[in-house]
């Protein structure tokens, strides 16, 4: 289910016809597209033999941290593109979301996610998420974020480099400070963690989301 607190607000509306609105619509979108990018990246890294393995959600395999950000992408065209409540929906995308094929099913939600926010207006539509209305750019921002964090979490859990390109990172801390403090409360993610002394944009966005790089 979205409940994607896991991340915040932001962007603009529209495509690109020269103003400030216009590029923070486009902006945000290449945010989204690059996150996605980044994601399924480690996806396709994904060894045979990793599925089953851990990763820093604990209660989380490989497997089960995949079918969970790729859940969240199927969540967007019918909230998005379509209008529907999370009532109508139901329980059309619980349980196991990746079947035999998690690369496949990764690739087909990212690329049908985030053509439903390229729609003209997409953007500025309201959108029914479990803890209230939202706009279409502040959901966009919001999963764009929760999929940076969770690309590091997959990065851990097979061993791969696990450093973040900086402008993402820049991004998704940006969404993440204004409630990071709620999100523990939440259950999203483990409580805060004390920023060391002049720790870098990434050491930051980690401690708030209570990971330790």
């Amino acid at each position: 289910m979205p409940d994607t607190r896991d991340t915040g607000g932001g962007g603009g509306g529209g495509g690109g016809g020269g103003t400030s609105a216009d590029a923070a619509s486009h902006g945000l979108l290449e945010r989204h597209a690059a996150a996605l990018r980044l994601f399924g990246e480690r996806v396709r890294a994904v060894g045979d033999g990793q599925w089953g393995d851990p990763t820093p959600c604990t209660e989380w395999t490989v497997r089960d941290l995949v079918d969970h950000v790729t859940g969240e992408q199927l969540w967007i065209p019918p909230m998005v593109t379509e209008g529907r409540t999370i009532e109508e929906i139901g329980d059309a995308f619980s349980g196991d979301v990746l079947g035999g094929d998690p690369v496949g099913a990764w690739e087909r939600a990212a690329g049908a996610a985030h053509a439903a926010f390229t729609v003209p207006g997409a953007l500025d539509r309201t959108v029914r998420l479990s803890y209230g209305h939202a706009l279409g750019r502040a959901y966009c921002a919001e999963l764009t974020a929760d999929c940076v964090v969770h690309a590091w979490d997959l990065s851990r859990g097979i061993g791969a480099d696990d450093r973040l390109p900086d402008g993402l990172v820049e991004f998704a801390l940006k969404e993440v400070m204004p409630y990071a403090d709620g999100l523990a409360a939440s259950g999203l993610f483990a409580a805060p963690l004390e920023v060391p002394a002049g720790a870098n944009a990434q050491t930051r966005l980690l401690a708030l989301v209570g990971r330790r790089g």
